[in-house]
């Protein structure tokens, strides 16, 4: 029998571990933490009972991953839930931008950019798990679906600030600019519309979900499947060197591309070890965990109903901050994402104590502290709020990194998302998931499509793997 050990027990750990086990190898699972999940892991961080999301907290691309619809987590207790309003995104007028899976309703509260909005998104959505077959794989492949492709193209190499010109009113340019912002980079940069036309249309096609019990259901359900296809996992096992797995026949390693550089020394080939040194990670964030009793106040109803909460005001407010922290300098008024998955998950919150789930953009390894920008820009929205705070809990971006060593600096998404490496992550190569050590690979999620609990990465990864085996 193969043997493979996986390092690592992230969702891309997992998926690389249960789909080298579907092909009949043996396969342990060593993890440096106490808990498995990497990112997608659930805890008590304020209030005994109150579930807080460690990191991952919504998850549209969960539910599009062509990988994890195909194992029927469900049948292992996952289960998912949907808010009233997917995102709601405020202005300072009180009114707000707000995305609903029903394409036609959310372009119906868009006005005059309603049509505007369906033209974009309608193709996208529709043809959603085709486009999704295509970028949820490394870029250099012969595509089988050229007219999903075409459609996203042109508009996904435009920046963001561009794309959102087609647009009159600011609620549909900051709704647009908000999503976009998840790509942690410039919004008048090149390809930023991409991130923001993927979510948003992932939106249409399938909501923005979250787990019931919170993100650890995802890890959960995923390591039962492991166990029961004959898997190990071990927690609280450290790996510093390859000697450590040497043993194996097939090694993965779901780290960041410095931690694998440093793991295998030596036998890195020097190209490609100068090309995992020299990877670049992105901005930070600084995560916040609040108990709220009553919940947060908001002056706009749909915010009230909605699950996740975008605060950054206007397109041009959005740009100027994401601009300033990949520079490296901490703007006033940072862009804030606000997560409200009790609304949808009632089970996470104790009586009328609520979780709720926050984090700024802040430039990497950024040492000051957020907490009071960030409640700042919730109180701005939503008058009232810091009374009604019974507990904190913060993560720096230091923190983050403990946390998880994948986050270098405070980044979630581990890579910055710059034109190149959105394309050629970690390195220019025909298979990005070889090391060039016999054996290895990386899956991450420095590799192809990159951030998301979609287990992509890790799966395509033991795809290659399975390949040089035959």
């Amino acid at each position: 029998m193969t043997e493979a050990v996986v390092v690592g027990a992230g969702p891309n750990g997992l998926a690389a571990a249960i789909t080298l086990a579907q092909h009949g190898c043996g396969v342990t699972v060593l993890e440096s933490a106490a808990t498995i999940g990497g990112g997608t892991r659930t805890s008590e961080l304020t209030v005994p009972g109150l579930l807080h999301d460690d990191c991952s907290a919504v998850h549209p691309t969960a539910l599009a991953s062509p990988f994890l619809r195909s194992l029927d987590l469900q049948r292992h207790g996952l289960e998912w839930c949907w808010p009233e309003v997917d995102l709601a995104h405020p202005l300072d007028s009180g009114s707000a931008g707000v995305l609903l899976r029903s394409l036609d309703d959310t372009a119906a509260g868009l006005g005059v950019d309603g049509p505007g909005w369906r033209r974009l998104f309608g193709p996208l959505s529709a043809s959603y798990d085709d486009l999704v077959s295509e970028l949820f794989q490394p870029v250099l492949h012969l595509p089988r679906h050229l007219v999903a492709l075409a459609r996203f193209g042109p508009n996904a190499v435009q920046p963001a600030t561009l794309l959102a010109q087609r647009w009159l009113t600011g609620e549909a340019r900051a709704l647009f600019a908000g999503v976009a912002a998840h790509a942690f980079h410039p919004l008048r940069r090149p390809m930023t519309s991409a991130i923001g036309l993927m979510l948003t249309a992932a939106g249409h096609a399938y909501g923005w979900p979250v787990a019931r019990g919170g993100s650890q259901s995802i890890t959960n359900a995923m390591a039962a499947l492991l166990v029961e296809l004959g898997g190990t996992i071990k927690t609280g096992v450290r790996v510093e060197s390859y000697q450590e797995v040497a043993h194996a026949d097939v090694v993965m390693l779901d780290t960041a591309p410095g931690a694998a550089a440093d793991l295998l020394g030596d036998r890195l080939p020097k190209r490609v070890a100068k090309a995992y040194r020299r990877y670049r990670h992105g901005p930070g964030a600084f995560k916040l965990d609040l108990a709220v009793e009553g919940g947060v106040p908001w002056r706009s109803e749909a915010c009230r109903k909605a699950g996740t909460v975008h605060l950054g005001g206007g397109i041009d407010e959005i740009a100027a901050a994401e601009h300033d922290i990949y520079a490296g300098r901490m703007p006033k008024r940072p862009f804030v994402l606000v997560g409200q998955q009790y609304l949808a998950d009632p089970s996470r919150s104790v009586g009328d104590v609520h979780p709720v789930w926050a984090y700024a953009h802040v430039p990497a390894g950024y040492t000051g502290d957020a907490t009071e920008l960030i409640i700042d820009q919730i109180e701005r929205f939503a008058p009232g709020v810091r009374d009604r705070i019974v507990e904190k809990f913060v993560r720096s971006t230091t923190e983050l990194e403990k946390y998880n060593a994948n986050y270098v600096g405070g980044d979630i998404a581990t890579g910055a998302n710059d034109l190149i490496q959105v394309a050629m992550r970690p390195r220019i190569a025909l298979d990005p998931y070889r090391t060039g050590v016999p054996g290895v690979y990386l899956c991450s999620a420095a590799t192809p499509p990159g951030a998301g609990v979609h287990g992509m990465c890790g799966h395509n990864a033991a795809r290659s793997a399975m390949r040089a085996l035959r």
